[in-house]
C-alpha cells in the first residue's frame, strides 16, 4: 500500500497557535478571516477548549450536538504531534511547538529519562524540581496577560499547568456546573477574555472508544456548551475549539521488532507518534529498517526530515532537539506502536498523535449573545 501524503499543520494560518493571538489583539487589528466574525467583533470572549473533539467526529455526529453544529466557523488544524501537551501549549502561548518546546506527550529530559509531560513525572520521581516548568517552557502564556483560566481543580499545582498557564488567574472546577458558574461570574465582572478547558470527551474516547459512550459524552458536552453560551451577556461571544481528534485503535497495538529495539537507547512520544532514540551511528539504519517493516502502516521519518518539512512550525531549538528521538513512526492506519515502558498506554481504546485528518482537524466555531 502506498502511503498517503503526510500533512503539515497550517502554522501561520488557520491553526491552533493563532487562536489566542488573534483574540487578544482583536481590538487593535483585524483578526484573520478564519476567526468567526462574531468572535472578532465581540467585547468579551470565552475560549472553551474541548479536549479530544475532532472536526470529523463532530461532523459525523452533528445530530447529537445541536448547539455546536449551529455555531459559525469550521475546521482548523492542530499542531504536531496532535497530542494534548503540545496542542494546549500552542493554544496558550500562541506559538508553534518549535518555539515553546513542548514537543510531545513523553519527551527525553536527559540521562536516559523520559518525562510524561502531562503528569510531569519520570519513572524515577516527580520532575517539578529536576525539570522546572518555567525553564522547560519559557514563553509567557497569553502574551503575559493575567487571563482567568478555568480548569479542573486538581490540575492547579501540576508541572504542566506551571508550564502552560503560569501567570494566569486560576479557577478550579470540580463539576461542569462549577465551570459554568465561574464563566458567568467572570463575564459579569467584565473580563475581556476567559479561558476554559473541559476534558470529558477525551477521557471517554480513551477508555471506551468512539461508540455509544462517546456519543453520550458528546451529547452531554453539547449541553455544557449550551449552558456556557447562556452565560454570555450582550456583545460577548463563545469560541469553541479542541486540541486534537481521535482514531479508534482498540487492540491494534504493534510491538516494535526486537532487533530494532536493540539499536535504540530508549523510546518516547506515544503510540501514534513514536520516537526511536538511536544508538550512536544507527539512526540511518533504524529509519531504513523501520520504513521497510512498517511503511505500509505508518509514515517513517527522520527528525531532520520532519523539521525540514516544517512539521513543528520552524527550526527546532537545541533544547527541543534533545527532547526528541532520531526516527519517528507516525501511523496513518488505525494502529499504535507500543513502548513497553509506558504500560498505561496499552489500555487506551481511541488514540491520537498522528497527522491523519481525524486527528489533525479540529473545530473553531463561535456564537454570540
Amino acid at each position: 500500500m502506498e502511503a498517503p501524503p503526510l500533512a503539515v499543520p497550517d502554522y501561520g494560518g488557520a491553526c491552533l497557535d493563532g487562536v489566542v493571538p488573534a483574540l487578544l489583539d482583536r481590538a487593535q487589528r483585524e483578526p484573520p478571516p478564519w476567526i468567526p466574525e462574531v468572535a472578532a467583533q465581540a467585547a468579551q470572549v470565552v475560549v472553551l477548549v474541548l479536549d479530544g473533539l475532532g472536526w470529523g467526529q463532530l461532523q459525523e455526529r452533528a445530530n447529537l450536538a445541536p448547539t455546536l453544529s449551529s455555531m459559525t466557523g469550521g475546521p482548523i488544524t492542530s499542531v504536531a504531534p496532535t497530542t494534548t501537551a503540545t496542542a494546549l501549549a500552542s493554544i496558550t502561548t500562541g506559538h508553534p511547538p518549535c518555539e515553546h518546546g513542548v514537543v510531545g506527550y513523553r519527551v527525553h529530559v536527559g540521562e536516559g529519562q523520559v518525562m510524561n509531560v502531562l503528569r510531569w513525572t519520570t519513572p524515577a520521581s516527580d520532575a517539578r524540581e529536576s525539570v522546572p516548568p518555567a525553564e522547560f517552557q519559557r514563553i509567557e502564556p497569553f502574551e503575559g496577560q493575567r487571563v482567568p483560566a478555568i480548569i479542573r481543580g486538581e490540575f492547579r499545582t501540576t508541572g504542566f499547568t506551571g508550564a502552560i498557564l503560569r501567570g494566569t488567574r486560576f479557577y478550579g472546577w470540580r463539576t461542569t456546573s462549577t465551570l459554568v458558574v465561574e464563566v458567568g461570574r467572570l463575564l459579569r465582572e467584565g473580563e475581556p477574555l476567559v479561558y476554559a478547558y473541559y476534558d470529558g470527551v477525551d477521557r471517554v474516547a480513551h477508555e471506551f472508544g468512539l461508540g455509544e459512550y462517546y456519543d453520550a459524552e458528546l451529547a452531554a458536552t453539547d449541553e455544557l456548551v449550551a449552558q456556557v453560551a447562556a452565560q454570555l451577556p450582550p456583545g460577548a461571544a463563545l469560541v469553541v475549539t479542541a486540541d486534537h481528534g481521535q482514531v479508534h485503535v482498540g487492540q491494534s497495538v504493534i510491538t516494535i521488532d526486537d532487533d530494532l529495539l536493540a539499536e535504540t537507547v530508549l523510546l518516547s512520544g506515544e503510540g501514534r507518534f513514536r520516537w526511536l532514540h538511536a544508538r550512536p551511528g544507527k539512526a540511518e539504519w533504524l529509519a531504513t529498517e523501520a520504513h521497510a517493516r512498517y511503511g505500509h502502516l505508518a509514515w517513517v521519518r527522520a527528525r531532520t526530515e520532519l523539521e525540514d518539512a516544517g512539521m513543528f512550525g520552524g527550526p527546532l531549538s537545541a533544547a527541543a532537539v534533545a527532547r526528541l528521538g532520531d526516527v519517528a513512526i507516525i501511523p496513518f492506519e488505525p494502529v499504535a506502536f507500543l513502548d513497553p515502558a509506558d504500560t498505561g498506554e496499552t489500555l487506551l481504546v481511541s488514540r491520537h498523535g498522528s497527522l491523519t485528518a481525524a486527528e489533525l482537524h479540529v473545530p473553531l466555531v463561535a456564537l454570540g449573545a
